[in-house]
Formats: C-alpha cells, structure tokens, sequence
C-alpha cells in the first residue's frame, strides 16, 4: 500500500486503539510490508522501530503471552525526552539553524550536520542525547534530508516581462507565415571517453558498467560541444557535435547545416529565419561575431535572418532545453559517452510520444578563439535593429541578391 495511504490508515485509527493494540497493529503492517517494513512503519506512525519490532515478535509467539486487557494505563511509561530536558529541542533548532535563530557564533554554522554531529554537539551542551533520538526529534519537527534547489534567478531585468511578450509575438507572427521558428544553445560540454554519466539503466545485478574514477580529458578523444537547432513548428531538433571549440562561428555553422539538411527542404518558400537564443554563451546578444557569421550566412541563403534574445538570466527558460536537450539527457543517461559515434547514435536515436525526431552530425572543423570583427566589418552589416530593445531584438537582411538555395 502506499505510504499516504497507511498513513492516513494509522491517523484515523491509532485514536481509537489502546498502547497494546497500536502496537500489534502497526506490527502487522510491517510484517505486511517485508523488508524494511518496520522502519517504513516507524515513520508513518511515530513508534519506535523496537516498540514494532516487539510487536512482531507478539504475533510470533516469540513472547511470554499477556493478558489481553493488561494494558500500561495512559501517561505511563518513561517520560519523553523533550519533557525531562526543557531545552533540548531549542537548542537543536539552533544548531540546524543557526542563521534562523539569528546565532551567527554557533559551532555547526560551517560544519556538515549529521544526526551524530548533533548528538556530539549536543552532548557537548549539557543534553544526554543519542544520534537516534536527534533524527526522531529532526522528523518531529518537520526537517527532512534536502538539497539545494535553484530558485534565485538574481536581479530581474525590468523589461523582462516585456521581451518574453515580444518574443512570443514575433514567434506567432513567423508560424502564421510559415517561416521558420528556430531555438539555438550549446547543451553541456561533455567528456568523450569511459567517465561517469549520471542517471540509472537497466542492467544484470551487481554489473554495473565500470568507469573511470577521476574525470580527467583524455588527450586523444578530448570534449564535444554539442550545439543544438530545434525547429518550434516541426518538433525537430538538429545537433552539430563540435570536437573544437564553443564559438559563434561554431553556432551559425550549425544552424547552416540545419537549414541545408532540415530547414530547406521543408521550407522552400521561406523568405526569412526566426532564431530565439540565449543572451550569452556563442549566439551572445553582444558578440560581434555572432552578428557578423549571422551576416554572412544570410548572404549565402539570401534569408533575413531575425533574432530575439531572451533576458539575461532566463536561459533555462529556453525552448530547447525542454523539448530537446532534456530528451537527450534522459535517453543517455547511464551511458559512459565512449566514442564520437556512441554520442551521435545516442543523441539520433532520441525519441518522444510526441513525435520529437532529431538528426545529429560532427562537426570536425576548426573554430579558433579570439577572432576579432573590425569595425569597418562591423559597419558593413546589413542590420536593423527593432523599435523594442534593438540590443535584443535585430534583424540582418541579406546585402546582395543571391538565389536562397545557394550554398
């Protein structure tokens, strides 16, 4: 049975029930539920494991037989901690929670909190405590094991509102037209060789893939940087596996694949390009060469080329990190990344039941840091900057005639 099911069992019941009965019941449970039962039961019900594992033992005949209606009368029994020690558990909540209680002096702010740690601080301040009975107190108390959790997205942008409005608008706008709509982002940088990947797969028991120890490069395989194209229209995604270097000479070429490979084809008509993309990284809203290969490519294909950045913070917030990237991480996961065509079978093979299908290719070109766009390229661009935050939002028009199916 579920947990939330015996829970709501034992709270509706354990009311009605004397110490003995609570006893045998919550035993029955346990025994119901295998291994690991009586811990199991302890949390939901508040016994102590040895109180259920008495209990058990009742049921087994284990035990001398007691009289039935022999029952200890109510308040009896050893006190509880927390009655005989008045400042136990205030003194607790200051050590899990020495900021809170506004107590930067105290010993444990910088130290990891184990229940022993506790227990020994505790000690320590006069209580007589085991590390037991601090992590029966700690889940008495509401506290539970936790992570940290990304929340702060730092200081918001006062337009931010306002360009996600711009954003979806001028999406929309390209989708009734049926030109193309496309996100943009390099994923995560990744190790090529036999290193640890997180996430679970099925495997024969106690056959675990063995990897290395240390993630450190190995020269002859180096890292990838995968770059991704995903069309918001078509639910299609695009991958150029870059072996050199994250720059945005490295980005526009793989959108160029993309438009050779999977665009062209099924926009033959198109007149213009949509392309949403982080402020920062390769396709930077600041990036001269971002602006000056966006240039360039538009040349070749003869497409006004249209670029909405989102506000800085909010690059988790992007398209293809949810309908891309995120199936691609799950569909690898477990999986040491051996080999340049282990990551483009993984990456091809990706999948979902609502029809997402991706192409994946490496891109073994070369694209060196530090490349400079002279001023005097920089005023050659064709660009023009929208009336709403042209810093965000530019559009580059190609600055001669050429066919569009032009490589």
């Amino acid at each position: 049975m579920e947990i939330e099911g015996l829970r709501a069992k034992f709270s509706a019941l354990f009311p009605t029930l004397n110490e003995r009965n609570r006893r045998i019941y919550a035993a029955t449970e346990a025994v119901a539920l295998g291994r690991g039962g009586i811990a199991a039961i302890a949390r939901v019900c508040g016994l102590a494991q040895t109180t259920i594992a008495r209990g058990i033992r009742e049921l087994r005949g284990e035990l001398p037989s007691a009289e039935p209606t022999r029952v200890r009368r109510e308040g009896g029994g050893r006190k509880a901690l927390v009655e005989k020690d008045k400042r136990l558990l205030a003194d607790l909540e200051g050590l899990v929670e020495p900021g809170s209680r506004g107590d930067p002096e105290s010993p444990l702010r910088w130290t990891f909190k184990s229940t022993r740690v506790l227990s020994r601080q505790l000690r320590r301040m006069g209580h007589s405590v085991s590390h037991t009975v601090v992590g029966k107190l700690l889940r008495e108390a509401d506290y539970s094991l936790q992570a940290n959790q990304k929340t702060r997205e730092g200081a918001k942008h006062p337009d931010r509102n306002a360009q996600f409005e711009h954003i979806n608008e001028r999406v929309l706008q390209h989708q009734r037209k049926r030109q193309p709509v496309i996100s943009v982002d390099t994923k995560k940088k990744e190790l090529v060789g036999d290193f640890k990947n997180n996430g679970r797969e099925w495997r024969p028991k106690g056959l675990p893939e063995r990897v290395r120890v240390h993630d450190f490069i190995i020269p002859q395989k180096g890292k990838v940087a995968p770059y991704g194209v995903y069309d918001l229209s078509r639910n299609e995604g695009w991958v150029s596996v870059g072996v050199d270097h994250d720059t945005a000479a490295f980005a526009v070429k793989s959108i160029e694949r993309w438009w050779h490979k999977m665009g062209r084809p099924v926009y033959e008509k198109a007149k213009s390009l949509l392309i949403t993309a982080d402020s920062g990284g390769s396709n930077a809203s600041r990036s001269r060469l971002w602006k000056w290969e966006l240039q360039r490519l538009a040349d070749r294909t003869g497409l006004s080329i249209s670029v909405c950045h989102l506000p800085p913070g909010t690059s988790k917030w992007n398209k293809i990190e949810h309908r891309l990237f995120s199936f691609i991480s799950r569909n690898w996961r477990g999986r040491p990344l051996e080999s340049l065509s282990v990551i483009v079978n993984l990456i091809g093979s990706t999948k979902t039941t609502q029809g997402l299908r991706v192409r994946c290719e490496v891109d073994s070109g070369d694209y060196p840091k530090g490349l400079k766009v002279t001023d005097a390229q920089l005023g050659s661009l064709n660009i023009k900057p929208d009336s709403f935050h042209g810093d965000w939002n530019y559009t580059i028009h190609p600055r001669r005639s050429r066919p569009r199916h032009s490589k």
